[in-house]
């Protein structure tokens, strides 16, 4: 294997560590696991197809008791709401309630996690984004798991004017924000 294919993911990891050090702070302070922090930060994330408990026990890899048993918790807290799907009652929908937003905040971008980024050139900084980016489509195409893409990325993504999407997969239209949202049902551009 090449010595920088073995160094980025040391690097990886130890950049992981320092991330999830920073966070674990505040997960101690609001009695939060990991896995309830990732789950905030998906629903987030989600657009329509996604906000579900499916879609969250899919993007996280975790089994679905574990992904219910976090879910009860978070809506117990306050930081989620759960509602009926309209068109279809016997699915459940996820969204952030205003403390979930507002804790949220709070953990986005750590202060030490801005200073260290600070001096970095935009142009590293892109080719950084397109490095670890196209390394995750190929552990996705080789582990075969979906890619939860963003929407406007996705080859099913038609545009139909300035503000108005079309979902060429289910036909539905999408607005310009919702573009802006991962999907479990994304699908890259080869």
């Amino acid at each position: 294997m090449d010595k920088n294919t073995l160094l980025l993911s040391d690097l990886i990891e130890r950049v992981g560590n320092r991330i999830r050090a920073d966070v674990r702070n505040l997960e101690n302070a609001h009695n939060l696991q990991p896995v309830h922090l990732q789950a905030l930060k998906y629903i987030k994330r989600a657009n329509r197809y996604s906000n579900t408990p499916q879609g969250l026990t899919e993007y996280l890899g975790q089994t679905k008791g574990s992904i219910s048993q976090s879910l009860i918790l978070l809506h117990r807290k306050g930081l989620i709401d759960r509602y009926m799907d309209e068109m279809d009652k016997r699915q459940v929908r996820l969204t952030l309630s205003e403390a979930g937003e507002k804790l949220l905040k709070e953990v986005e971008l750590t202060s030490s996690w801005q200073s260290a980024t600070k001096y970095i050139s935009p142009t590293k900084l892109r080719t950084a984004v397109l490095v670890l980016n196209e390394t995750l489509n190929n552990l996705q195409i080789i582990e075969s798991i979906k890619s939860f893409g963003v929407c406007n990325t996705c080859v099913y993504c038609r545009q139909e004017s300035k503000r108005i999407f079309r979902c060429g997969l289910t036909g539905d239209k999408l607005g310009i924000t919702e573009t802006r949202k991962i999907c479990r049902l994304h699908v890259s551009p080869t």
